[in-house]
């Protein structure tokens, strides 16, 4: 009895290992997910900023020449 008691203590206490340690693996997973998100947004948001500003300059470059002739 006393046996089976203490292996049941043994796994019980393991387990609880375990699962902390799925956790902490589950929460550092996510937080990797979400700053790759977060670089991406970033990646396009600075992606659509450059384009804006190369239309901005072919549109001065346009008004430029046209202004010249």
């Amino acid at each position: 009895m006393k046996t089976t008691l203490l292996i049941v203590t043994a796994l019980l206490l393991s387990s609880c290992g375990l699962v902390e340690t799925s956790a902490t693996g589950a929460a550092a997973g996510a937080a990797s997910a979400e700053a790759a998100r977060e670089a991406q947004q970033t990646t396009e948001r600075v992606q659509q900023q450059l384009d804006a500003a190369q239309q901005a300059a072919a549109e001065q470059r346009a008004a430029a020449e046209a202004a010249s002739q």
